[in-house]
């Protein structure tokens, strides 16, 4: 493609994303490029690259439209970033607004208005940019995460404007980490021990590891560290009864399976039948398909099944629906946008879902609670009204100080990882 061609596409697919408010933004770019099989990997690359890098800068871009008087529209938003994010100049502008075919059209006396209205500025920030702008917080949450953050709250928010890192577990049950560590460097990606999760790498650059052998042979899987380190909260064993109640597609039922390497059962469990069934295939893959059982809530069967399970497993994990504000760095759209319940109704949900398991646990047993938020409402006050509704649980200290204290609270400030919130409790063991 022609860089001009590369510009005319992410209009459109920011017009495409201000038009679809309801569909998160990496369905509206992978909807856009499976329409149009002849742009190349290359491109679809730095398209993808520019327009994550334009959500992440929404609020600023805002900003300055608004501050220099002009529409906030997709591409006057476009023009704004190619200057202040990418400091293309005048004469660049006009040679990617040429009008040519498939480049945008000719810039009209207004966008030239604009431009000259930006001409000198050589930064995105502002020293009168608000401080929710500059550390492009939502409204919506920003008195409950000042709150919370304090004075870390611009340098906690504006660590999530990062790009995440591509991080990997290792299936420890089929390979241990140095193997699968050489292996990567064989296929040229090049990887180092992540800080806190006993099974992770991280990658040090992009890496395209489909071509890998690691990865065909089911050696490794992407998984965020903070993901990882949920999975090692349960501190499951070999021979354990485990119960992962909202598994999903299986990311940390697969990093459950391997820690108790094939030995004993583990019960995966969500209301979303084909979510569940995509799990499938990659249980097979890591070898650990033969101790794991899918029993979809979407069934009464399994509903009533649940139902007697009373103090049956060693540990149940809830790895619950959340607002999701802990994957921002991965997701910026979501910072300005809703796509599911709200923070009302997911809090409410998270409770439902703390009574409706609880009585699964063990005497001994762990129950440990999970989300991908950063907000409180959802994190420690969920535990603490829990705690005070069931007095047969006691709430036990994280292992690792690193990771918070007495939960476990991650955040790409403090950890480089996502945000991440996990509690684990234990139901006390009656006196004899």
């Amino acid at each position: 493609m022609k860089p001009q061609a590369r510009i005319q596409s992410l209009i459109e697919i920011l017009d495409n994303i201000t038009e679809n408010t309801r569909v998160p933004m990496d369905t509206v770019v992978g909807d856009y490029m499976r329409s149009r099989r002849y742009i190349g990997s290359k491109d679809r690359s730095n398209i993808a690259e520019r327009i994550y890098n334009v959500q992440r800068h929404h609020a600023r871009l805002g900003w300055w439209l608004s501050h220099i008087g002009v529409d906030d529209v997709p591409r006057n938003r476009i023009l704004v970033w190619l200057m202040l994010g990418e400091g293309a100049d005048q004469k660049r502008l006009k040679d990617m607004f040429d009008g040519s075919k498939y480049a945008p059209e000719e810039l009209a006396p207004e966008e030239l208005d604009l431009i000259g209205k930006l001409k000198g500025q050589d930064q995105i920030d502002h020293p009168d940019m608000p401080e929710d702008v500059q550390a492009e917080c939502p409204p919506l949450y920003a008195d409950k995460l000042k709150a919370y953050f304090g004075e870390d709250f611009v340098a906690e928010m504006q660590a999530m404007l990062e790009p995440a890192t591509l991080d990997l577990r290792v299936n420890i049950f089929i390979s241990e980490i140095g193997n699968a560590k050489k292996s990567l460097e064989k296929d040229s990606v090049i990887t180092n021990a992540t800080p806190y999760s006993p099974w992770g790498l991280r990658c040090e650059n992009k890496a395209y590891l489909s071509k890998t052998k690691a990865f065909n042979k089911g050696w490794i899987e992407i998984q965020d560290e903070g993901s990882q380190l949920i999975a090692a909260q349960c501190n499951v064993q070999p021979g354990m009864q485990v119960l992962d109640f909202c598994a999903g597609g299986g990311g940390k039922t697969l990093a459950l399976g391997c820690a108790m390497q094939r030995k004993g059962r583990i019960v995966a469990m969500d209301n979303d039948t084909r979510r569940l069934e995509r799990g499938r295939q990659r249980y097979k893959k890591a070898h650990i398909a033969d101790i794991i059982e899918l029993r979809s809530l979407e069934e009464e069967r399994h509903r009533k099944w649940l139902k007697k399970q009373k103090q049956k497993f060693d540990v149940t994990l809830l790895d619950v629906p959340c607002s999701g504000t802990g994957t921002w760095r991965r997701n910026p759209d979501m910072r300005w946008t809703t796509y599911g319940p709200t923070l009302d109704e997911l809090t409410a949900i998270q409770a439902e879902i703390l009574d409706r398991a609880c009585h699964t646990v063990k005497e001994g047993g762990k129950l440990v609670y999970a989300t991908c938020s950063l907000l409180p409402e959802e994190n420690e006050q969920q535990v603490e009204n829990f705690l005070k509704a069931h007095p047969e649980f006691e709430l036990q200290p994280i292992a690792d100080d690193r990771l918070g204290q007495p939960y476990m609270r991650l955040t790409p400030h403090r950890h480089n990882t996502d945000g991440f919130f996990a509690a684990v409790m234990v139901r006390k063991e009656e006196a004899a």
